[in-house]
């Protein structure tokens, strides 16, 4: 649990509430189901017309890492491909065939894969090189619809603002319905710069950061498992890994 996203989303949501509160407004004046339909609506539909069906889903998905990321450590990585390195260098490339069995890492598991099947290098590097490439620009994508919702919600909030004018000049000579419409005209727009700037867009950024996180990990376990099928010196490898944790 990311308890630093957590406090980062209460924070925010509070800090607003709270300020409301201050002025002496009420919860309830920032509760407006149709200002919410037009900039939710309207932004899930803008990111839809953008978007491949794909990257929307893995995006949609990819959100549970801002409360529950995967690991970033690398230090145990470090630890495990020293391992390897001090096996290989005692029975073989034949000898990871037991590390190869107990490993989940799909990433892993086909890089130690090719390691006992005695694949140049070179090949190994090139195989591994595409995978992080790939995973990259696939999550990337994926991300970017956050960063795009951040973007299209404020505009949608300020069409919002804008229909809710438009319903208070079409009834001005009938009172009764101006506070109606004044009120989607305002909290559109709170709707829509708010869903921006504390979730859409911290929530794009979050899983760039993740991401990166991610790509750094697989470059590592890259660089040790060629190390490796070179058959470089453990010590050697260590050293050359710790780079990484800087």
């Amino acid at each position: 649990m990311d308890r630093l996203s957590l406090i980062g989303i209460f924070l925010g949501l509070i800090a607003i509430v709270g300020g409301q509160m201050l002025e002496g407004g009420t919860i309830s004046s920032l509760l407006q189901l149709t200002a919410f339909l037009i900039v939710m609506g309207g932004t899930i539909g803008a990111v839809l017309l953008q978007s491949s069906t794909g990257s929307f889903i893995m995006g949609v998905k990819m959100l549970r890492w801002v409360l529950m990321p995967p690991s970033a450590a690398l230090e145990p990585w470090v630890k495990s491909l020293v391992n390897w390195s001090n096996t290989a260098r005692r029975g073989g490339l034949l000898a990871l065939e037991t590390p190869l069995m107990g490993e989940k890492d799909p990433f892993v598991k086909r890089a130690l894969q090719m390691l006992v099947d005695g694949a140049e290098p070179e090949a190994i590097r090139h195989t591994m090189d595409l995978e992080i490439g790939a995973y990259e620009e696939k999550h990337r994508a994926a991300a970017k619809i956050w960063e795009s919702a951040g973007g299209y919600a404020p505009t949608i909030g300020i069409l919002g603002a804008v229909m809710g004018l438009i319903h208070v000049m079409e009834n001005l000579t009938d009172p009764s319905k101006l506070g109606s419409g004044i009120a989607v005209a305002f909290v559109a727009t709170i709707y829509g710069v708010g869903s921006a700037n504390l979730l859409f867009l911290p929530i794009g950024n979050k899983l760039k950061q993740i991401i990166a996180s991610e790509v750094k990990r697989r470059e590592l376990l890259a660089e040790g498992l060629v190390a490796i099928a070179h058959g470089e010196n453990p010590r050697i490898i260590e050293s050359k890994l710790r780079g990484f944790l800087v």
